[in-house]
This record gives C-alpha cells, structure tokens and sequence, in this order.
C-alpha cells in the first residue's frame, strides 16, 4: 500500500490540518478579493500597470486634462469582485475594457456621414478611416505588492485558527 509513514507525535500536525480543513474559504477570500479591488481601483488613481509601469498618456488626457482612462469613470466604477470556497476573482464586464488591458490596432471608419472629422494640432481634418493602436494600459492583474498583501492577509488569518 503507497501513502505517507508518520512517526512521532503526530498530534500538532493532525490538528493543524484539521484547522486548515474547516477554514471559511468563503470569508478569506471575501477578503482578499476586497483587497485586490482596491489595488485595481487605486491604479486608476496613479495611472500605473499592476507592474508599476506608467501607462501612456491618453491623448484625451493630454489635449484636454484630466487622467488617462478616466473620462466618465464608467470603466473603474464598473470593477466588481466576486468570491466564494473556491477562489475570487476581480474584474469588469464594460466591453472596451479589453482594449485598454491589453491594447489594440483598428481602423475607424465613416458611418453616418462621408468623412470622419477631428482636429490635430489645431488644424481640422476629413478622412473616410482612420487606422488607431491604442497602447496597452493594462489594469487588472496582481502586483507584487498584492502577491505580498495576500500573503500577509494568509498568514493573519491562519495564525488566529491556531
């Protein structure tokens, strides 16, 4: 028969598992996703990667102020979290989110009217499309500094079971 042969005073560690296996998966990772939705949310505050890589100024936020990718706030208002005894997970269901996590190349094309018109450096333009990259600006996904929280939010939780 294959398994595992303890010998000694198994007591400690019997009961540790024991602990581990009742733990509220649920609440821990209520918790944890709360925390990492903040991070999410923040990095719109400081317009940086989960790497803590700037992100390229939006030319909305460079012609006309304010910040890059926060006009409406639709995008960061709409980051939910959701947990439950398996794990968590943080995100949005806005369908430009994308775009913005991961970037893109597209061509934008005259629907209603003949031309596409728009203005640069002060003087207007008409074109029928436009090819656009919009650079990646990604916000979701875990830091370092997140990995460190979890880590430090797991080792609370399960020094309170003992």
């Amino acid at each position: 028969m294959a398994g595992i042969r303890l010998e000694g005073d198994t007591r400690r560690l019997l009961h540790r598992l024991q602990l581990y296996r009742d733990l509220d998966k649920r609440a821990i990772n209520n918790v944890l996703s709360s925390d990492v939705r903040s991070s999410t949310v923040q990095r719109f505050k400081t317009s940086r990667s989960p790497e803590g890589k700037r992100w390229q100024t939006s030319i909305r936020a460079s012609s006309f102020g304010g910040k890059t990718l926060v006009d409406t706030a639709r995008m960061r208002n709409s980051i939910r979290r959701k947990a439950d005894d398996s794990g968590f997970a943080v995100g949005t269901n806005v369908i430009y989110a994308a775009t913005h996590q991961y970037g893109a190349r597209r061509v934008i094309r005259a629907r209603r009217k003949n031309a596409l018109r728009f203005q640069i450096d002060g003087q207007w333009i008409s074109k029928k499309q436009v090819r656009v990259t919009i650079p990646a600006r990604p916000f979701l996904g875990l830091s370092d500094e997140d990995m460190e929280d979890i880590k430090e939010t797991l080792e609370e939780y399960l020094s309170k079971e003992e």
